[in-house]
């Protein structure tokens, strides 16, 4: 084929470190040199609150209302979210006394950071008190609602290690509260 004894049409390691070396130059110089006009955003939900963006609460700075005895209060999930839709973030933590074996029930609780940044968060909601004796298996935040499987016991008979009870539910911020729903159930469970 004609060309192929041309030295361009044969690249080297050489050839590709050039190239890289090139392209690094160029993503260097356009990150230094902007545009007069540049300046940073915020999220317009946020622009219109007159918020600033801010880290997520963090579960581990908060005094959760459970009483574990001896046991420690371990966080087993977390979600972080804008919940109510004033551009800040809240966590959603589920907490449970530490336990070997079994399923110990689960509290489900909002977090929101104070204006203070230095100051703890605070618990805004409990969305699932564990004296329901639910446990919590899946959490997950979208679109500013909050999701969870829950796990339970239909009688004292059932094996604290063997849920047989199984509820998905959905809290979404209405009217100034979280509003719980109910999902719909999959097939061959019993509900909550």
């Amino acid at each position: 084929m004609a060309g192929q004894d041309l030295l361009h049409t044969q690249p080297r390691p050489m050839h590709w470190l050039a190239t890289a070396t090139a392209i690094s130059a160029v993503v260097a110089a356009a990150s230094i040199v902007q545009p007069p006009d540049a300046k940073a955003t915020t999220s317009p939900a946020a622009a219109a609150a007159g918020h600033r963006s801010a880290a997520a609460p963090d579960p581990g700075k908060v005094t959760f209302p459970v009483d574990c005895g001896p046991n420690r209060l371990d966080v087993v999930k977390k979600a972080s979210g804008d919940l109510d839709g004033d551009g800040t973030t809240e966590t959603v933590a589920v907490v449970r006394c530490h336990s070997g074996t079994g399923t110990p029930p689960s509290g489900v609780y909002v977090l929101a950071q104070p204006s203070d940044p230095k100051a703890a968060p605070r618990i805004v909601a409990t969305l699932l008190a564990p004296a329901r004796q639910r446990s919590v298996q899946t959490l997950i935040i979208r679109d500013g609602a909050i999701s969870a499987a829950l796990l339970g016991y239909s009688t004292l008979d059932v094996p604290r290690c063997c849920p047989d009870v199984h509820k998905s539910v959905k809290w979404q911020w209405k009217g100034g509260k979280f509003v719980q729903s109910e999902l719909p159930a999959a097939m061959g469970t019993r509900r909550v």
